[in-house]
Order: structure tokens, then sequence, then C-alpha cells
């Protein structure tokens, strides 16, 4: 009988894991590859989260010919390096600048394997990476020479054995302003060439010269070239252990079938029912994006950092390559539910980053830290995962960093670890970073000549942080930090002009600065916002949206003004407002779907009494500006922090105020959608007939008591709750009207 049983259960779970979807089919890496204006998408390949990364260097997805086919992908959007391109027969002097030409259609991409075919010399190049190692698979024609052409800087290194060589090579991104520095990484590489049977090539020849490689063979015994390679930020050595602990001795096909299932495992922990299938490849493309970064450094025990330029040893995860202006607002999010053990570690990087180089990162490369954008949002990602229980790491140390940033540190835009100015004194007294007056020079050297001052943005983002600096030292019992640090998040109101209802600049005599709040400020706006215009930073108070509310005049007129938001005009003509808006990508009305600051403003009807009109909005925002095609997204991506908000909004929840451990409700896209947990459990939002007709929300329930609040607590999902939404067709209009905040 018992054996019967057994068998019985054993049949079962085969049969539920049979059962669940693989979704790495929908996952297509040439969404968004060409921009609305300024930086697309690019196919990325790579292992969730890993070091080794590479995308074929073009410039977006309409070019027809590839410039080489990197090694390394460094740092985010970067063209990588030691790029190579493969060659037939006798070599030209032009060979080595001449661009190599494919066929898009004859392209296949999935994260873990890519190949293309190049048309022009009948030559595929097929790649899968490993996390610190990669195959590249070269298929030449017969009776041909073959070549690979290498590329690298002016301090490349090279070296070789018989069928193996090791290479260097070095990125270098200078900072600007009266602090400026050169901030370098060197790569080492270690590899070995051999034919498709994995046996050594006997006529291979290398020949380098300054920063140029050719590897080359005659031989007609072999139709393929297989370059194995491994990387590291260490030494050469270590490169080379990389290579035996990953792809030693595993073929091209093993390592492609192990890559496919380290992306089951994320992609699939997420499951859906319903929806279309071109709603599914938006959706599960954008959790691809998401898994770009950050990316884990330590290799095998020890990493190399870029903040105090020494190798630690250490069996803890080393996380960096993060733009944390963009992620903070849903990417890290995200990751408190998907992977909260991965968020500590990253929470614990950034620390040690903090201890190594005495400043708290802003954009972390594995440079060093990338000075870029405004404000210092890593406290963003500290109090929002101290409240969701994430807190294995030095929570003290991390807060003093916070605090040094904020208090010692410059809030000039992208000088952000410079030390403080007389702009920031005068921030601390006055509550407010001053703008220049109209037709004023600058007056303070460090500030740059292209990004500007921008007041109105730095004001908002330091009150932001401000607030999640007072709310941590209120976790941490610091009640005298406390009560100093939260009035500074309140001095936001100082830049609120009443007469425009917008938040406008002031120069430092107090006085309001007469300007067109749609067209004015310059490239991007950058004399007094930052990317986007006032119309959009007229709601960058995720921390206090009461305070807002009364700003603007109670909960309908708040409703108002936002109904507003969306249908007011540019203002000029399409054409004019591009020539400084590029960055304001996506426009519904003055509405920028296509940048970061505009993320969280669909879903303040729900604070406003109107949660209806965030289940309209968002849906509306998904169905027109994220499709499954080349021009699938809006703006620029920045490596998740524009696709985590598709994958928030299509499940039907968003994280409003990060630092905040809840997320506001809104329709989903689809009609089930299951979250398999770290700790063993699972949440489930249902939405049985979701559909584009069905998207309004008539009740909800959690765990089967209903609700009329429009959010849902961290703690519920995270111990597996079932959100069950009721949709029709029509909105009820009195569902979500309490707004209270689950405890």
């Amino acid at each position: 009988m018992k054996k019967i049983v057994y068998l019985v259960l054993f049949l079962l779970i085969i049969n539920k894991t049979s059962s669940q979807e693989d979704n790495t089919k929908y996952i297509d890496p040439t969404i968004g590859n060409v921009a609305q204006f300024l930086v697309p998408t690019y196919p990325t390949f790579h292992l969730p989260n890993e070091m080794l990364r590479m995308f074929p260097i073009k410039s977006d997805y309409l070019k027809d010919q590839v410039d080489g086919f990197p090694l390394q992908v460094v740092t985010h959007r970067i063209k990588g390096l030691l790029p190579f391109k493969p060659v037939k027969g006798n070599l030209k002097s032009s060979s080595w600048k001449s661009s190599v030409t494919i066929d898009h259609d004859l392209e296949i991409m999935h994260p873990w394997f890519y190949k293309t075919f190049l048309i022009d010399d009948d030559i595929s190049v097929s790649f899968t990476p490993n996390k610190k190692s990669a195959i590249y698979k070269i298929d030449f024609p017969n009776g041909f020479e073959k070549n690979l052409l290498f590329t690298g800087t002016s301090k490349m290194t090279f070296t070789s054995l018989k069928n193996s060589f090791t290479a260097s090579d070095t990125y270098t991104r200078s900072t600007r302003g009266d602090y400026a520095i050169d901030n370098n990484i060197t790569t080492y590489f270690y590899a070995e060439i051999t034919d498709q049977n994995g046996l050594p090539i006997k006529d291979l020849t290398f020949e380098f010269l300054k920063s140029t490689l050719k590897i080359s063979s005659k031989s007609s015994a072999s139709k393929s070239m297989i370059l194995k390679y491994a990387v590291s930020y260490i030494s050469f050595d270590q490169a080379k252990q990389n290579f035996e602990k990953e792809i030693k001795g595993k073929t091209f096909e093993v390592v492609s079938k192990e890559g496919k299932k380290s992306w089951e495992k994320v992609i699939n922990q997420i499951q859906v029912e319903g929806g279309t299938i071109a709603q599914k490849r938006t959706f599960y493309t954008s959790l691809y994006r998401t898994y770009e970064r950050m990316i884990n450094i330590n290799e095998y025990g020890k990493y190399y950092s870029g903040y105090d330029k020494k190798v630690h040893n250490s069996n803890r995860n080393f996380y960096t390559d993060d733009w944390v202006w963009d992620t903070y607002l849903a990417q890290h999010p995200l990751r408190t539910i998907l992977n909260p053990t991965m968020e500590s570690d990253m929470l614990n990087s950034y620390t040690l980053m903090f201890e190594q180089s005495g400043w708290m990162p802003t954009f972390p490369q594995i440079f060093g830290n990338h000075l870029c954008m405004n404000a210092y949002h890593s406290s963003a990602i500290f109090i929002d995962g101290f409240r969701k229980g994430i807190r294995n790491y030095n929570i003290e140390s991390a807060y003093k960093g916070i605090k040094k940033n904020l208090m010692e540190g410059s809030y000039i835009p992208w000088r952000q670890g410079n030390p403080r100015s007389v702009l920031e004194d005068f921030y601390h007294k006055n509550g407010y970073f001053p703008s220049l007056k109209i037709g004023q020079k600058e007056t303070i050297s460090n500030v740059d000549d292209f990004e500007k001052r921008q007041p109105v943005a730095v004001s908002l983002g330091i009150n932001y942080d401000f607030w999640a600096l007072s709310e941590l030292a209120k976790e941490l019992n610091k009640t005298k930090d406390f009560q100093e640090f939260l009035p500074k998040s309140k001095d936001y109101k100082k830049l609120w002009n009443p007469n425009y209802r917008l938040f406008m600049p002031k120069d430092e005599d107090g006085n309001w600065l007469s300007i067109n709040p749609k067209l004015d400020g310059g490239l991007g706006y950058r004399d007094y916002y930052d990317e986007n215009n006032g119309w959009t930073y007229a709601w960058s108070v995720q921390h206090d949206i009461n305070g807002l509310i009364d700003l603007l005049g109670g909960k309908k007129a708040a409703e108002n003004r936002l109904d507003q938001l969306f249908r007011e005009p540019l203002g000029t003509q399409k054409n004019l407002f591009y020539v400084n808006g590029s960055n304001s990508t996506g426009m519904v009305g003055q509405f920028s779907m296509g940048n970061e600051p505009s993320f969280h403003i669909p879903f303040l009807y729900n604070y406003f009494g109107a949660p209806w009109k965030t289940q309209k909005r968002t849906r509306f925002l998904l169905d027109v500006w994220f499709k499954d095609n080349i021009f699938g997204i809006p703006g620029d991506e920045d490596g998740g922090g524009m696709t985590a908000f598709v994958v928030f909004t299509s499940m039907g929840i968003y994280p409003v105020t990060p630092g905040l451990p809840f997320y506001t409700i809104t329709s989903p896209i689809f009609e089930k959608t299951s979250i398999k947990l770290q700790n063993g459990k699972t949440f489930t939002v249902e939405a049985k007939g979701a559909s584009k007709k069905n998207k309004y929300i008539q009740k909800a329930f959690i765990n089967g008591k209903e609700i009329n609040s429009p959010f849902i607590s961290h703690e519920q999902i995270m111990n597996g709750a079932t959100l069950t939404l009721k949709l029709v067709e029509l909105p009820n209009k009195e569902w979500g009207l309490n707004v209270q905040f689950p405890e």
C-alpha cells in the first residue's frame, strides 16, 4: 500500500514539474534594439548577474554590419574589450578596418546562446557564456585560410604558447571637474583554441603588433576554430583558474545547455497564465533585462576592488555595476521579492565599497565609483532593504556612509564623492540648491559645463535622500539624527511655486526665476531640472505624498492636476520639443514614459482617491509603449532600470516609495501570476478574465479577505499571500478609496 502511495505522490510531483512552462522561449533580446532617440537596448548574452557579458559591436539593430565580437563587456552598455573579426583567405590592409556583414534573419539570439552568419564571407559565429568564461565557435568555409583579427587599446599585452594565449587590456573612464581622476580596470584573459573536435590546431600562428593580434591557421583539416577563454580582474593566473573551474573539457553544446538551465531557474520563478503571446514576450524579456546588473565579480574566493585597488579574500559574492539613480526605483525593490539573498549581498557590497573608498557609491562600476547623475539614492536601497528584513551586512557602517555623503559630499551633478562646497553650504542653510540668475555665468568651477547645476532636480533628490537617512536613523534608534534630518526631507516646499503649481528654481537671493517650465533650461533642461522638465519633477515627492496633496489643494485638486499632466500639450512643435527634450520620450501629454522619474506618477491616483485611473493609465502605458518589437522600449533602458517597471506593473503591483515596505495595486495583464519565493512559499495574483477590455478592479481580496485599500505589504507577499482581483469592463469608482497602508 505504501509503495502505491509513494508512486502516486511521485507521479503527482513529476506531473507538476512537467506542467511548468519554460518561459525562456518568450525572451527576445532584440526588443528595444532601436532607440526612440538616445541609447537602444543591446542583445546582451550572459548568465544572470554574472561577470562575463557580450554583445556584438554595432550601433543598433538597423545596422547590418558588426565592427567586432568582444571577449568581455566591462561595464553596462559600453562596447567590449578585445573585439575580433573572423576573416577568410589572404588578408588585405583593409581587413583590419572593415566591418563584417550579417543577415538579421539568420541570427539566433537567446541570453545563453548567440549565432550569426557573415553573409559576405560564408562564416558563422556562435557564442555561449559561463560565469567568468565563454566559448566562441567560428565556422569557416572549406579551402580558405582562417584568421581571427583582434584589436585592443595601446595598453594591450599578449603572450602565446602553442594553442593557448594570455592577453590583457585596460579600460579607462575619466571623471570630470576639480577633482578629476582616471579610473582604470585591467582585464586578464586566458584562452585556448582547438578544432571542432577539441584537438589542437597544428599550424596555428599568432602575430601580435602593438594593439593588434592575428591568429591564423592555413589547415584544411578543420572547418572550425573553437575559442575557449576565461576572464579575471585579478591576474592571468586567476583567469586560467576560472577557465579550469568552468569550461575546461566542456564542449560548446554542454556550456550552452548549462547556460539555458541557469536562465530557466530565474525566468521560470515567475509563472503566468493568460495574456497574449506578445505580452508574455514583453514581460519575460523585461525580466531577463533585470538580470544584467549588478554583476558578481567574486572569482572563487577573491575579488579585485576598484575602490581601494586591492584584491580581497572573501567567499561572499561581491557585486558591482549599478546605476542607482535608475535602479533604486524598481529594480532593487523587485530583487527584494525575487532574491532577497542576492539583494543582501549587493547591499553588503555597497557597504564594503564605502569602507574601501570613503564614499558610499552612486554609480558603482568595476573600476570604482562612476560620478553620474545627481543625488545619493543609495540611501533608498538601504532603508528599503532594511525595512524588508534584509540586514545581513554592517548596517552601522552603511548608515555612516549615507550620512557622510549627505553631510560632507557635493550635491553638484556628476560630482558625487567630491568634497562639500559653498553650494552645499548654501543648501544646508537655506533648504534648496540655488540656481544661477537668468543670463548669469557659472561662478563655481566644479560645476560641469554640460550637466549644469540642475537645482530643482538636485533639491528634490536630496530631500528624498534625507528622508531615507532620517527613517534609517529612526530604525537604528538614532533619535538626534532623526530629529535633525527629517525636517530636511520637507524642504521641497521651499521650491513650490503656487502660481505655476510646480517646483520652480530660485536664485541665491531667494527670487523665483521667470522661466517656461516646459521648455527652458537648455539641453535636457539641465539649467534647472535634469533630463525632464518641470512637469515631471512636479511629482518627485514619493516620500511625502500627503505633503504634495496639501500643496496641490487636496485630493480632488491633485487628481485633476494629474489628469492635466497626461493631457497637457508639449507647448511647441514636436520636432522643436525634442531639441532639448531628447530624454523625455514616450510622451503622453507632459508625462514621459521613457525616463525613470516618471515611473511612480500614474500610481499616484491610488493616493488621490481615484484608483480606477491608475488601472486605466498603467494598462494604457504598457500597451502603447512596451511592444514586443525592436522599438519596444520608450527610453534608455539602463540595464533593468526601466524594464523592472514593466515586470512590476504587468503583475499588478508597484513600489511607489522605496523605503516603505508595501506596494500599491493596479490592474495586472495576466489572469494569474505566481512567484515562487526563496523561502519556499508562493505569492499569487489572480485576476480571472483579465484582458484589454476587462481591466478595472471591482473587488479585491487578500487570502480571501476583502480589502478596500489599494496596497499590499511586503510581509504579506513574502508570506505567500494570494491577491485576488475581480476585473470588469467598467470602473468601480468606489473601490480603493481607503488609503490605509498595510502595517
